[in-house]
């Protein structure tokens, strides 16, 4: 399966830095957490939403101990190994070890300036460092698939 353009899922995820964290919100300039943020991209990319995404709490998934953010990236995006790294990818975060992988962020650069894009509580979206405590919370990589023929996002 063909990937998206990374350089273009970039660009379309910094347009969102400085958007204000607000959980479950996808609303560029107005709010959005981090699966906000890759709902965000998405519809630029494709259009359209991928799915209908639920409420969720910040406790969800935990109780039940379900990978629930892992299936749904697995079934909407390209998986790809760890090692594969490509600016675009979708990274997939534990934050606690033991517990279900619950955070995304999108790589912007690689190399000594690897850096995410991604929301998280008390920041806007922003683009940090990809420093070791995070590259440590790595657990999964994915891919936007390409868009459609003639469904191509412009800047």
């Amino acid at each position: 399966m063909n990937t998206a353009d990374g350089a273009q899922v970039v660009a379309i995820a910094r347009r969102w830095i400085g958007t204000p964290y607000r959980h479950q919100a996808s609303a560029l300039g107005a709010g959005a957490d981090c699966l906000g943020l890759i709902r965000g991209v998405w519809r630029t990319l494709y259009g359209q939403e991928a799915a209908l995404v639920p409420p969720y709490t910040r406790d969800w998934s935990e109780a039940r101990g379900q990978e629930v953010l892992w299936q749904a990236a697995a079934r909407y995006l390209i998986p790809k190994s760890l090692s594969e790294e490509a600016a675009g990818d979708v990274l997939l975060f534990r934050m606690k070890s033991g517990a279900v992988a619950k955070h995304l962020g999108i790589v912007a650069r690689l190399g000594d300036m690897a850096s995410v894009i991604h929301a998280y509580g008390g920041h806007a979206v922003v683009e940090n460092a990809l420093s070791l405590p995070w590259r440590r919370r790595i657990v999964g990589r994915f891919a936007f698939p390409a868009p459609e023929e003639g469904n191509t996002w412009q800047l």
